[in-house]
């Protein structure tokens, strides 16, 4: 009588768990979000690099925490003046009822600020992504097609970026809202002016980069192919000239906010009953500085001050990333720390050996030791 024997799992000789086959699913995802550019960035980012890059992520994620979540974290609504139990008054210093103050015209400071975040992420959403679409749209026609449109289309973006942007803005503003500050003309026309601004810079970019790539072979390999212009710009040129589009983002919207604060201290922004700014709040804080009324000004300043520096820390550890002179840097410096680890533990796993064949023959070992010395 024959017993059949079971092999235990992980036994030797036993088949392989079909479990193993499943973590392949996970991985895929997780290579395809650590290929997203601020992820990819993060992952190679080391030292002093890493330390802006999160710094900057940090200050990011806080100015878009405030923005989200503005109803709950703000006190008072941007433009409230009165509780049932009173007015607020003009100027007040720094209390429990009011722990950044109140300005000029008796509105919360602490809730101005938090609700003029949600002001500024609105205009860098319009006003980044309008032009986004709106520039490399152009930039691939321009730079694939060629001919009169090409040459059309540059002396028109030349002639925008000739322009002072601030002027270009104020101009845009009047023209949009009429000289009218609410909601749609102030936010909407303030964001449509930034994005006349920011076109010719993406229209450049990725023109230039579309002019080089019409030239590679995968480009004239799809055309002799017989395939179309319109799926040879979306499907081979777009995704090769658009790389540097993530780096560009980021310093255009701390631009944006730069020209959203400027047409506000300058008389051009929002009306402090249509939305909360920062530029606004500024200029109203203008007389109050000269009074020692210091926190009119310094809160609204550092919010501008603050969101600038995080968006700027994102791009330009980015733009130091994207250099490959860094990464070939950085490369260099983890093969070295390998191959210093890998001598380590050579050398230890030398040493144990010899220890162990002393026990067992000594005579071997003591010329074996003495050869390694040597």
């Amino acid at each position: 009588m024959s017993t059949e024997i079971t092999p235990t799992p992980g036994a030797p000789g036993a088949p392989a768990p079909e479990a193993s086959a499943t973590p392949g699913a996970p991985s895929s995802s997780r290579s395809r979000w650590s290929r997203l550019p601020v992820i990819s960035h993060l992952r190679q980012s080391v030292g002093l690099q890493r330390g802006m890059l999160i710094s900057g992520l940090v200050i990011c994620a806080l100015v878009l925490i405030a923005a989200i979540f503005a109803p709950l974290i703000a006190p008072y609504d941007y433009a409230q003046l009165r509780t049932p139990e009173g007015a607020f008054g003009a100027q007040q210093s720094p209390s429990a009822a009011h722990i950044w103050g109140t300005t000029v015209g008796g509105f919360d400071v602490f809730s101005r600020v938090i609700w003029g975040a949600r002001t500024a992420v609105f205009v860098i959403i319009v006003a980044v992504v309008m032009s986004l679409f709106i520039g490399v749209a152009l930039g691939l026609i321009s730079g694939y097609i060629g001919g009169w449109l090409d040459r059309i289309l540059v002396v028109v973006a030349d002639a925008i970026y000739a322009f002072p942007s601030l002027l270009l803005a104020i101009v845009m503003t009047i023209v949009i809202s009429g000289g009218q500050s609410n909601v749609v003309g102030g936010v909407l026309a303030a964001a449509i002016s930034i994005t006349v601004v920011f076109v010719p810079q993406y229209f450049r970019v990725v023109r230039a980069e579309t002019v080089r790539l019409k030239a590679e072979p995968f480009v004239e390999s799809a055309q002799v192919i017989g395939e179309s212009k319109f799926r040879i710009i979306t499907r081979h040129v777009y995704r090769n000239a658009t790389r540097n589009i993530p780096l560009i983002f980021t310093l255009n919207s701390s631009e944006a906010i730069l020209t959203l604060a400027a047409l506000g201290f300058l008389g051009f922004g929002i009306e402090p009953t249509s939305a909360a700014e920062w530029g606004y709040d500024l200029n109203k804080a203008l007389s109050d500085v000269t009074s020692g009324i210091w926190w009119t000004s310094v809160f609204p300043g550092l919010a501008i001050v603050l969101t600038v520096l995080g968006i700027t820390l994102v791009g330009e550890s980015m733009n130091d990333l994207n250099d490959p002179r860094l990464r070939v840097r950085r490369r260099a410096r983890g093969r070295g720390r390998a191959g210093a680890g890998a001598q380590g533990a050579a050398g230890s796993s030398a040493t144990a050996p010899g220890a162990a064949g002393t026990s067992a023959t000594g005579s071997s070992a003591a010329t074996t030791t003495k050869g390694d010395l040597r």
